[in-house]
């Protein structure tokens, strides 16, 4: 394999066989990335691993965390952060977001058909099964009109990249999708890791997110002025609680558990404050739709609303997004996406999607029994990575254990052909090696226009050989850059200043002030 002479001395990296986002099959850096291998290659492995250890110091400074649940109990870990970014070509990246926009608008035309006519059901394209008996489906957003149609404002959409480059989408979560906190803050880090690099690439912000967000909120209010709008959370004790506290602090709004909340008589909704109760007019919730409203769904609910559901059916206050939205993120429903698009909007697809196979269709499912050791075998309904198996590392006892478990549920299952995700370098254990990535960029789509993350959260499978990503299984994360496709060489520092800058040796208010110029 022919490796240059430059990241041989420097760099040495072996990739994995398939499709790696830095370097190609002989070792050589793709052209997007040719620059930044070039400056990593310049700083040196022994600097890299310096960058990584300031990397992990600022992320435990500023208090980056996530919690897994270990022997039944909730353990706030520091968020893993590489410092080797990804980079994306900004003319590839103009398809991949309208891809993305296009498959949340068709999602929106379903769920909204789905609660209303279910002209998509009578044409024969998506079965009742998959509507009115899903398990997700909520009979109480029966005839609700929702402000221009939109169910689902925020999607956090799962692409991976397969061995011959084509990049697929692999799930779309529209119910709490999580980690936008983690692109805003890996940003953060790596600008304060590479302050050099971002001052010679034109690498496209991520910033504007919450800006954007904001606008979405009080674009969706039924009383247009001035909205009151407040974050939901199900408490500390949520794996996501960093995240829910970042972004009520960001949007300068009031982070609220359901007990601070109220509705009365008037069906509406009212927070209290110690100057009485005042009206919200906007709720971005992160708590899941069973435990919602103790009123309508789960009458143990202690992090719910009471009544909240009679306040939004009244139109007297907007949810983001709204109940009912997981009709459209079961696993079941995502092979027919491209259906939708093309019965909705007259559209063919511009992502492409993986091949999926139906458990609850007794032919895909015969053929998924006789084929086990050759799929990835997923529940319909779970998330984070959980109840996954893997047919081709799988053992014989697992695999006549979910064999089992499909025929006893049919409809709880999917499966797919093993993709052999891309992979690029990452820092384990001090040596440069290939982990598997996905890619989740976020997209807000409001009555007003929609907006795309530049790049997204990039996770990575950090134990080698594993495909799962999620960091509640161990997996990490990089920045993710949106770049030009002419960018520039950074040239080698020449001034003492430069030279402390470029190695990461600045002051921290210098830092800072370059981090707010971006």
């Amino acid at each position: 394999m022919a490796i240059p002479v430059t990241m041989e001395r420097e760099l040495a990296y072996l990739p994995a066989r398939g499709y790696d986002e830095l370097v190609d099959a002989d070792g050589r850096p793709r052209p997007i990335a040719g620059p930044l291998w070039g400056h990593l290659a310049r700083l040196g492995k022994d600097a890299l691993d310096q960058r990584q250890l300031e990397a992990d110091e600022e992320v435990r400074s500023v208090g980056l965390t996530f919690r897994t649940y270990e022997d039944d109990v909730s353990v706030d870990r520091p968020w893993p952060f590489d410092v080797i970014p990804r980079i994306l070509d900004a003319a590839e990246w103009s398809e991949i977001e309208a891809g993305l926009i296009q498959r949340l608008t068709a999602l929106n035309r379903f769920i909204d058909d789905a609660y209303h006519d279910q002209h998509i059901v009578r044409a024969g394209v998506v079965p009742d099964a998959l509507v009115s008996g899903s398990p997700n489906f909520r009979p109480e957003c029966v005839g609700i009109d929702v402000v221009g149609g939109v169910w689902a404002h925020i999607c956090g959409s799962d692409l991976v990249r397969g061995e011959d480059g084509t990049l697929f989408a692999l799930e779309d979560n529209l119910r709490v999708p999580s980690g936008i906190s983690y692109v805003l803050e890996n940003r953060l880090v790596a600008k304060h890791v590479f302050p050099g690099l971002f001052r010679s690439y034109s690498v496209q912000p991520v910033d504007q997110y919450v800006g954007r967000l904001a606008e979405l909120l009080d674009s969706v209010a039924p009383n247009h002025g001035d909205p009151r709008i407040v974050v939901l959370t199900p408490g500390s004790h949520n794996s996501a609680f960093f995240e829910h506290a970042f972004l009520a602090q960001q949007l300068g709004v009031d982070l609220v558990e359901g007990s601070d909340l109220v509705v009365r008589d008037d069906d509406t909704l009212y927070v209290k404050t110690i100057d009485g109760l005042e009206r919200v007019d906007v709720v971005y919730r992160r708590v899941d739709d069973t435990f919602l409203d103790p009123e309508v769904f789960r009458p143990d609910s202690l992090i719910g609303v009471p009544g909240l559901m009679r306040a939004w059916s009244a139109g007297n206050v907007a949810i983001v997004n709204a109940p009912g939205t997981g009709i459209a993120d079961d696993k079941s429903v995502y092979p027919l996406v491209p259906a939708m698009i093309r019965f909705y909007l007259a559209e063919e697809p511009i992502l492409a999607s993986v091949p999926t196979w139906r458990c609850a269709d007794d032919a895909a499912r015969k053929h998924v029994l006789a084929n086990l050791s050759s799929f990835v075998i997923k529940p319909a309904n779970e998330s984070g990575g959980y109840g996954i198996v893997m047919g081709p590392t799988a053992g014989p006892e697992a695999l006549v254990h979910v064999a089992r478990r499909i025929e006893q549920h049919p409809a709880g299952w999917v499966a797919q052909p093993m993709l052999r995700l891309s992979t690029m370098p990452t820092l384990i254990d001090g040596q440069i090696t290939p982990r598997h990535v996905d890619l989740r960029p976020f997209t807000l789509l409001g009555p007003d226009g929609s907006y795309v993350t530049p790049g997204g959260l990039t996770r990575v499978a950090r134990r080698e050989g594993s495909l799962i990503v999620n960091s509640s299984q161990g997996g990490g994360s990089k920045d993710t850059w949106v770049v030009d496709g002419a960018i520039a060489d950074p040239p080698m520092p020449r001034r003492a200043s430069d030279i402390a800058e470029d190695l990461g040796e600045c002051e921290p208010a210098e830092a800072a002030g370059m981090e707010m110029a971006q």
